[in-house]
């Protein structure tokens, strides 16, 4: 009779969460806990896209500020008050910052929360002139 024992992909499974929680550990700021809210950005035809997952996250929760070339997601994940045997999910206030492209048009800016993801996307507007050289005339 053949025995399937199911073989353990690694030896200890919990040291990728000790390293991702490695500031923390410590007392270290971690600064807005980049390890708990994980993004993607990129472009996608005239407008920049960034998507956040927020699973759990209320979307009366959400917060999207952008100024001065700056685009910030602050969420806040709340703990049910329930007995548990194990948590793993993480729970508090979360923020992530990122800078924007140039030519964002931060008066064009979507935001959509649809199934625990989040994306926001900003208009580009014309992009800025790159630098020019200017001849420097004798004077007359």
């Amino acid at each position: 009779m053949a025995t399937l024992s199911r073989r353990q992909r690694f030896p200890f499974p919990e040291i990728p969460e000790w390293f991702e929680s490695f500031p923390a550990r410590f007392g270290m700021p971690t600064p807005g806990d980049v390890s708990a809210m994980r993004i993607e950005d990129y472009t996608e035809g005239d407008r920049y896209v960034m998507r956040a997952e927020l699973p759990g996250v209320a979307p009366d929760d959400i917060d999207v500020l952008i100024s001065e070339g700056m685009l910030t997601v602050k969420a806040e994940r709340t703990e049910r008050d329930v007995e548990k045997n194990r948590s793993e999910i993480r729970y508090g206030s979360l923020s992530r910052s990122v800078t924007l492209p140039p030519g964002a048009d931060e008066d064009d800016v979507r935001a959509d929360y649809t199934d625990g993801m989040l994306t926001v996307s900003v208009g580009l507007g014309q992009k800025k002139a790159e630098a020019k050289r200017i001849e420097v005339k004798h004077g007359a």
